[in-house]
């Protein structure tokens, strides 16, 4: 099965429109439809946001072995786009010596126990 079939194979299971699909990942529609009659291939910088989209993984979409590793499941890493915020984050914090990626830790774990006014949360 080529990864353009895998596309449209899910979209089937996901009950998604290709104007749909084109909507969420911005690509043309005109592009899904090559794909389809065709049966050509997404070219690889459009790989990412069509697995975001089908909610699988890279490994799935371009070989069909690792179905079961879908999201549906779970899943044992993010993909964030670098120009959102938590992508500024995870870029400052891949910057920062493993003695201040520890204190980030448990600023951010301290912070979780607070209400929004500052207190402590009550258990």
């Amino acid at each position: 099965m080529t990864i353009s079939e895998r596309i449209f194979e899910r979209l089937e299971k996901l009950h998604m429109t290709q104007r749909e699909f084109s909507d969420r990942t911005g690509i043309k529609p005109s592009t899904i439809s090559e794909w389809k009659k065709n049966k050509t291939n997404p070219s690889s910088e459009k790989i990412m946001p069509i697995c975001e989209v089908l909610d699988v993984t890279p490994d799935w979409l371009l070989s069909g072995i690792d179905a079961a590793a879908s999201r549906e499941k779970s899943r044992d890493y993010y993909t964030v786009k670098k120009d959102t915020d938590m992508g500024r984050l995870i870029a400052y914090y891949n910057k920062m010596t493993p003695s201040f990626r520890e204190r980030v830790i448990g600023y951010a774990e301290a912070y979780l126990g607070l209400d929004d006014k500052g207190n402590k949360k009550e258990e």
